[in-house]
């Protein structure tokens, strides 16, 4: 899931060498998605359409392997 999460991200933003993601294990799996502070808006998108969909699809997935995956994004 982080490679799925890394791949959306890099190919929405203008600089994607500074997209990074980490994963921090626990009861749940946390994906921590870091993109440059000019490519910010682009990951969350208008009224946070984009970042709803991205934990959509992230949580889609996870359910498939019966997991529990959230998407934080941090400045």
């Amino acid at each position: 899931m982080k490679e799925l999460l890394l791949y959306m991200a890099k190919n929405l933003v203008d600089n994607p060498d500074a997209v990074t993601v980490r994963e921090i294990e626990g009861e749940s799996t946390v994906l921590e998605l870091r993109v440059a502070p000019e490519d910010m808006g682009k990951v969350i998108g208008r009224q946070g359409r984009i970042a709803k969909e991205i934990r959509t699809i992230i949580k889609a997935v996870a359910q498939r392997d019966g997991r529990k995956v959230t998407v934080e994004i941090v400045d």
